[in-house]
């Protein structure tokens, strides 16, 4: 009799290696064997957007202000972002990944799941899948893709960093178990800084340690991402690869070459930012409704806050208000700030607008 289970789902994760980086560094071999850092200038308050792996032997990475990676590596090569071409490369990325299957999931320009489910290709073997994948991309397009294999999303993508750069690792259903009991919760999605503090005061540093616990014990100490971090320590994700995506904001956000000292002068710049807003807003199709507003700031010493404000928009007043709220957290001189609009209803669903 033919079986009632759901087949197992085939997930390939794909990221490239150090994109940006990599494509400079695919248009000028010579900066390959150097340390080189990709982003805003130091003159203007710039941040790493992503490093090749020379620089990273420094302790450089993505975010790290650039006057802090200069320190660590006085002879880091600074090349200014050129989002135009590193666009076009993801265009010849994804056009690859496109001949394979329909149902791919970007999570940014260098990044996406694919679900190859069903896929005949290649004797229908994701593993091969995903080789192929690679290989055409380091022929076709010149840079490496490192790739992860598994029955979900989040053991895919975990793969996909294991060996990188220029990596390919398989996780097949028999093997979920071992791999997954070693992992240290830092790996599990939506453990971010302080859920691993709360994590590592209860004693708990791999799934081994959370298996341990009860799914009471975890809801009561956790809440709902209780739930999430039983399922996870067991190699379990039932979320399905999204063609689309709803967005539910939109935003904009700048950082000052020079300090803004007061709330005055933070006041003194809102009216370009929400005037650059409301042309984001407007570029929607079609522009959806709006059911908030958010400002963020972040202060010289890089501690950073947001305040949002519930209801219609349609003036710059809760912005301003906001501002204020905001700067009172800090009281202090500004290095960023940033506005935004919260969603109210999805626009119709759309593939990412990546390029």
């Amino acid at each position: 009799m033919p079986s009632d289970a759901p087949a197992l789902r085939k997930i390939i994760h794909l990221d490239c290696d150090c994109f940006y980086a990599a494509v400079e560094m695919r248009d000028n071999p010579a900066l390959a064997e150097i340390p080189i850092a990709i982003g805003g200038s130091v003159e203007r308050r710039g941040v790493v957007a992503t490093c090749n792996y020379p620089a990273r032997e420094y302790g450089i990475h993505s975010a790290m202000p650039m006057a802090q990676a200069l320190k660590r590596c006085p002879h880091l090569t600074v090349i200014p972002n050129d989002m135009p071409k590193y666009k076009a490369v993801a265009q010849d990325v994804f056009a690859i990944y496109r001949e394979l299957t329909q149902r791919i999931e970007p999570l940014s320009l260098d990044e996406a799941y694919l679900d190859v489910t069903g896929v005949s290709a290649y004797q229908g073997s994701a593993t091969l899948m995903a080789e192929a994948i690679r290989a055409r991309v380091a022929q076709e397009v010149g840079i490496t893709v490192s790739a992860g294999v598994a029955p979900n999303k989040f053991l895919a993508k975990i793969a996909s960093d294991w060996h990188k750069p220029d990596g390919l690792c398989v996780v097949p259903p028999e093997a979920i178990d071992e791999f997954v009991r070693a992992l240290p919760v830092t790996k599990l999605h939506g453990v971010g800084p302080r859920t691993a503090e709360k994590l590592a005061a209860l004693g708990i540093e791999t799934c081994t340690d959370v298996r341990k616990r009860t799914l009471p014990e975890l809801v009561g100490h956790f809440g709902v991402f209780g739930k999430r971090l039983y399922e996870l320590s067991q190699g379990i994700d039932e979320r399905p690869v999204k063609v689309h995506r709803e967005r539910k904001s939109v935003s904009t956000e700048q950082t000052y070459p020079q300090d803004l000292p007061t709330l005055a002068a933070c006041h003194g710049e809102l009216g370009a930012l929400i005037d650059d807003l409301t042309r984001r807003y407007r570029r929607l199709d079609p522009p959806p409704g709006v059911r908030g507003a958010m400002v963020k700031i972040k202060f010289n010493d890089f501690t950073q806050t947001t305040v949002e404000h519930a209801g219609s928009v349609v003036d710059e007043a809760p912005f301003a208000a906001l501002l204020d709220a905001g700067w009172q957290r800090g009281r202090r001189p500004v290095r960023l700030l940033g506005v935004g609009y919260r969603l109210a209803e999805p626009a119709p669903a759309q593939q990412l607008a990546l390029f």
